[in-house]
């Protein structure tokens, strides 16, 4: 009984960081390869392709964490989206200029990992009528 729990633990685990990591290593693709600046005055035109194109990153990171996780419930997915907006948070206090990609990291991108977790079979159990 107790190995299931240590396998288990490390799949929640391991579900989080990679979901995190989707979502970093998109990120990083993104400013990398387009020039964008993340930290300067954008227009409005970056901030929608930023919004869009992070929007499926992060959904997708939300329902790989969900698969890998194996669980009924969304808990890794909360814990993700925690992760998300804390480090965001945490890079708003510390790094100097605009902190659009922050603010979009907290309000758009850690909320969408939750519903990324919901698939379409997940519907279902979520809006169940008791």
């Amino acid at each position: 009984m107790q190995s299931i729990n240590i396998i288990v633990m490390v799949r929640n685990v391991l579900s989080v960081v990679l979901g995190y990591t989707i979502f970093v290593i998109s990120s990083l693709t993104l400013f990398k390869f387009s020039g964008i600046d993340p930290h300067a005055d954008p227009s409005m035109v970056i901030i929608i392709i930023t919004m869009l194109y992070g929007a499926l990153f992060s959904f997708l990171s939300g329902y790989v964490t969900k698969r890998i996780s194996q669980s009924n419930s969304l808990n890794m997915n909360f814990i993700l989206s925690i992760v998300m907006a804390g480090f965001a948070l945490f890079s708003s206090f510390k790094s100097e200029g605009n902190h659009w990609t922050q603010i979009l990291a907290i309000a758009v991108f850690a909320p969408l990992t939750i519903l990324g977790g919901m698939s379409k079979h997940n519907w279902k159990t979520i809006f169940k009528k008791k």
